[in-house]
Formats: structure tokens, sequence, C-alpha cells
């Protein structure tokens, strides 16, 4: 099946009809997404889909936000691939980034999706309370998503 382009309007992405699979809950689910800046430098991620726009952890940690502030210009993969019913679907968005400050709401909307609803039973490293002063957001907002469903018939039998 092609691969459907959108590109951003004025008022955002509006549905995104044409598309060979629903977009929306794609995103929604708890997958890794790779960001790709500036010097050819890819990073793994989690990250929330919120706004038409990918929402990405960041701080003091991290030469991201400032490669960012240099270039703001990203690519992001969202991919999936199961060998054993042939299923490959893919998101990719590319646009600019900023760095915004941290919202501690969004940040458990994000860390829910991949780490489950009772945070009592989260890691002790993505508790979240108190001061977030060394954190922050990185916002990825895309002007073209392309849209792709790259199935295939598996040829072979996969445990």
């Amino acid at each position: 099946m092609p691969t459907v382009k959108f590109k951003r309007r004025q008022d955002g992405f509006g549905e995104l009809t044409g598309a060979p699979f629903d977009v929306d809950a794609f995103l929604l689910q708890p997958l890794v997404a790779r960001i790709a800046t500036g010097n050819l430098v890819v990073r793994p991620t989690w990250y929330l889909w919120e706004d038409e726009s990918f929402w990405v952890f960041s701080g003091a940690w991290s030469r991201m936000a400032k490669r960012l502030r240099v270039d703001p210009g990203f690519e992001l993969a969202v991919d999936t691939c199961d060998p054993r019913t042939g299923k490959v679907l893919q998101v990719i968005g590319r646009g600019e980034g900023s760095v915004v400050p941290f919202d501690t709401e969004r940040g458990r909307r994000k860390l829910t999706r991949y780490l489950g609803p009772d945070e009592s039973l989260w890691d002790d490293r993505f508790a979240i309370g108190g001061t977030v002063e060394d954190i922050w957001w990185i916002r990825l907002t895309p002007d073209t998503l392309w849209v792709s469903d790259q199935s295939f018939r598996p040829s072979i039998d996969h445990p």
C-alpha cells in the first residue's frame, strides 16, 4: 500500500482521511519512537502524541534541547513490525522542535501509557512530584506526516 503524505495546514492536520490505518489510535500505543536531530543524531524515546505534536522528556542529562536550540529540525519515526502476521505500520513526522516548560499532568499521561496507572508500582526514577526544575519538554510539531502500511504476507512460521 502506498505512503500517504499529510501537510500541516494553518489549522493543523485535521482529519487524516485517506490514511491506511487509524493514525491517532496507532500513536496512542506505548511504542518507542526514534528521533533524528542535526548532525545525524538518532535516539530512541518514549513519546506522547497530543495536540498534533510529539512530546518527549528532556532535561539536564540530555543534549537534545541544546541541539534543537541550534537547529530545530527533526525527523521522528514510530513503527511496528510483526513477522508472524506481516503487519508493518509506520508514521514518520518531520518538522521543528522546541523546548518548553514541564507540565506534570502531561508527564503523568505519558508515563501512564508505558508504566500503567498505579504510580506506586513505577520504578522510583519515574516519580513525578514536587519541583521539576531539571526536566522539560521537547515538543516536536511535525509539518509533514508520512503514514504507511507496508504489511506483507508472511512466508515463514515464527514462534
